[in-house]
């Protein structure tokens, strides 16, 4: 599909009424779970790809092509729109996100978030004008191609500061993001004033704020119009592993022979393996296999 063409496809699940959710898959067979159980897009998690690889997540571990590869399968095994959690766009200049945006779109991804964080720990989270830079690099890049959020981690990166946060959400508005995203802010009150403050641009949740956890018809009432899971379903499915391990640790076999079966694996595989072989040779950079 051109690019164009799936970027008016992404962007009509963000503006019609209730939005969307948009579970964060991990691996192939949980991307298959998501699109067999019905949903219309899914996103990358650059938590649970670092995990995945036994790399942290934020710190640059990961690199932009092993990205890449890994959103490219997520699609091509899906033929779902697949937004890519992209951390800080990888690289340092504003030329680096727009050259990763342009990797993005050949790669036939629907959307690429772009943060404002710098991997470094001493200042985790860039300067505003140099954020709102490289958010306005990204869109110029997209050229209508892909769906570009913009984010800032200033609540994830202990910057409780809900005036700068609203101000740089604004600020990415304004370059040409087509989609706003603040991780886990404090309150139902704060996602509010968020969403009040930058109308009419979508706004993605990743779970619920983080006093509490809302249910979906509780966000869509709120005016979110995109509901991530980011690593919680990745954090789930490791929950289940390590109560198995625990239960064989003290000899408890039955525990640890749980799960789907190989019948329900073989046959999401081959759903994949057949979806896979219907994708345009130039929408892939890789071949599944």
């Amino acid at each position: 599909m051109p690019g164009s063409e799936l970027y008016e496809q992404f962007m009509a699940l963000h503006s019609r009424d209730g939005g969307l959710v948009m579970p964060n898959a991990w691996d192939g067979l949980s991307a298959l779970m998501l699109a067999d159980a019905g949903f219309e897009a899914i996103a990358t998690s650059s938590v649970a790809l670092a995990a995945t690889l036994g790399r942290p997540d934020g710190r640059h571990q990961i690199t932009r092509d092993e990205h890449l590869e890994h959103a490219g399968l997520l699609g091509r095994l899906t033929g779902l729109p697949v937004n890519g959690d992209f951390e800080d766009g990888y690289g340092e200049r504003p030329e680096d996100v727009a050259a990763t945006v342009e990797a993005a779109v050949e790669y036939g991804l629907a959307g690429i978030g772009i943060e404002d964080t710098s991997g470094d720990p001493g200042r985790p989270i860039r300067d505003f004008d140099e954020a709102v830079e490289r958010v306005r690099s990204a869109v110029d890049a997209a050229k209508g191609r892909i769906v570009v959020t913009g984010r800032t981690d200033n609540f994830i990166q202990g910057r409780p500061d809900l005036d700068d946060t609203i101000r740089r959400l604004t600020a990415f508005a304004e370059a040409g993001a087509d989609v706003l995203y603040a991780p886990y802010p404090p309150d139902l009150d704060a996602l509010d004033k968020i969403i009040t403050a930058v109308t009419p641009t979508p706004v993605n949740v990743l779970v619920s704020p983080s006093d509490r956890v809302l249910s979906v018809a509780e966000l869509q009432k709120a005016g979110v119009k995109r509901i991530s899971l980011g690593p919680w379903l990745y954090v789930h499915a490791m929950g289940a592993l390590d109560e198995a391990t625990k239960a064989l640790v003290a000899g408890d076999l039955a525990s640890a022979a749980t799960g789907i079966s190989f019948e329900r694996i073989g046959e999401l595989l081959a759903r994949g393996k057949n979806q896979a072989k219907t994708q345009p040779a130039n929408d892939c950079k890789k071949e599944d296999d």
